[in-house]
């Protein structure tokens, strides 16, 4: 069988990417066909693959600043050719899943979520795009062209995974289609409980505004504790010039000095409504506790009062009154790390082939009967 991967764009590197990275595992062969490509800035984790990259690759700029080019990326994905693969695997938040495929072919989409800044909250993400007034003004007239685009691509996937039901809910509600839910994968085995615990609170996020740093540093200002902070982004100046003095900013650390972060934090803080949040199932791997908004995949994710503790409104005084009640004591380490490992890797790619393989047998079956009639 002949498999193609497909990736949005790989210029960062996050939960989608790890997603991907898992997709190598189980097809070491496959090539990734993706929009745009920087290895430094996915920390050269793709180094080893064949990467297939579109006509934005050669516009200047357009690695560390893809936001202008949004218009070009559906012709982007719409160029690349699959027409010598039987399978084809979109990893998709946004363009990845309008690739266009022959019949013969199966296309199965991953999707982390329906594009964020054409459907749910579209208006805030122009608002937090940071583009000059008067472009924002022409912003609603691609987002229509992109609506009507990202519908039609919705169109071309044969099947849909969603890496959380929160995300299910919303492919059927933009999208009107039914998909199966397969958590993302995370290394559960690599993270381990310290027997020394510090005083210190732990973020971990990419600075972007929808992960909602500021909720956690305007917090954390007004208790005085310890924050550490892992991450970096576009928002990190506007980030910092609010922090006080008791937060201090990490950057990206290594694999290693994250696992003994989480291993010996008070608890993760997450304050964005996620998709998923791989970073809370990371903290619960190593026995901390989290602190989450009450939204999204994290209640998939936490149980209330055995594996963390959820904030009800998305501001700083309800993060504040969540953090004055907080006391890591009440939670038991090995029960909370027993409640991450069913998000481990390994069974990821179990769950993902058996899935694969049940769509590759209905879908050969159908494509002989078709051929046949």
């Amino acid at each position: 069988m002949r498999v193609a991967l497909v990736h949005d764009y790989l210029n960062q590197y996050g939960g989608a990417e790890r997603v991907l990275e898992a997709f190598c595992e189980i097809w070491p062969d496959a090539p990734i066909f993706t929009l745009i490509y920087d290895r430094a800035k996915t920390g050269y984790a793709f180094d080893n693959r064949r990467i297939k990259t579109s006509f934005l690759q050669k516009i200047p700029f357009v690695k560390s600043h893809h936001r202008p080019f949004l218009m070009l990326m559906p012709l982007g994905v719409e160029s690349f050719d699959f027409s010598k693969y039987d399978l084809v695997i979109s990893d998709s938040a946004s363009f990845a899943k309008g690739i266009i495929t022959r019949p013969s072919t199966l296309h199965i989409c991953y999707c982390h979520t329906p594009t964020r800044y054409a459907w749910d909250d579209s208006h805030k993400y122009i608002r937090e795009f940071g583009y000059p007034g008067f472009i924002k003004k022409l912003i609603p007239l691609f987002m229509n062209y992109l609506r009507v685009w990202d519908q039609a691509a919705a169109e071309r996937p044969d099947k849909f995974i969603a890496n959380s039901y929160f995300v299910a809910s919303r492919i059927q509600k933009y999208y009107q289609k039914k998909s199966v839910v397969i958590y993302p994968p995370v290394n559960a085995k690599l993270f381990y409980i310290s027997e020394k615990i510090d005083n210190f609170f732990l973020l971990v996020a990419r600075f972007l505004p929808y992960k909602r740093l500021d909720i956690a540093i305007k917090a954390f200002n007004l208790l005085g504790a310890p924050l550490e902070i892992v991450g970096d982004g576009p928002d990190s100046g506007k980030l910092r010039r609010i922090a006080g003095p008791n937060i201090e900013f990490l950057g990206l650390v290594s694999d290693l000095k994250l696992r003994e972060l989480y291993a010996k934090c008070q608890a993760l803080i997450f304050p964005q409504e996620e998709d998923f949040g791989i970073t809370a199932v990371e903290a619960m791997a190593s026995g901390r506790p989290v602190i989450a908004y009450q939204a999204g995949g994290a209640l998939e994710i936490v149980k209330e009062g055995v594996s963390g503790l959820f904030f009800k409104t998305q501001t700083a005084n309800s993060l504040v009154s969540v953090l004055k009640q907080f006391n890591s004591k009440d939670f038991n380490p090995q029960i909370i790390r027993e409640q991450a490992m069913p998000f481990d890797k390994e069974i990821f790619k179990e769950k993902i082939k058996d899935f694969v393989q049940n769509c590759w047998e209905e879908h050969t079956k159908n494509h002989k009967l078709k051929t046949i009639n």
